[in-house]
């Protein structure tokens, strides 16, 4: 499910993805977080970014479930979550990919 969302992306907006790894995590059982971004937006990051190890954004599998009434549902939250997440790795905040709807 995570694979079909990044691939749902635009073409234009997945060439803009820089240093970022999508990971599911399938053993947490915490139910505050859907998905994590972690890392350095792309809108900090200055001409001394370098070598550094990937952001990092995570879907978290039993949190998604928990709030999902069915699959159809679990498959639109993945979706959600996945462009919530990579819009934060595009320096985009809460707040704004709320008004957003995201």
């Amino acid at each position: 499910m995570v694979t079909e969302a990044l691939d749902g992306l635009p073409p234009e907006l997945g060439r803009e993805m820089r240093n970022v790894a999508v990971t599911v995590d399938d053993d947490s059982t915490s139910l505050d977080l859907l998905g994590l971004y972690q890392g350095v937006p792309l809108t900090e990051r200055s001409s001394d970014y370098a070598a550094v190890m990937p952001d990092r954004i995570t879907i978290f599998r039993h949190a998604i479930c928990a709030v999902s009434a069915d699959e159809r549902d679990i498959v639109e939250q993945v979706r959600r979550t996945v462009i919530h997440e990579i819009g934060h790795h595009f320096g985009i905040d809460d707040d704004r990919l709320h008004e957003l709807g995201w």
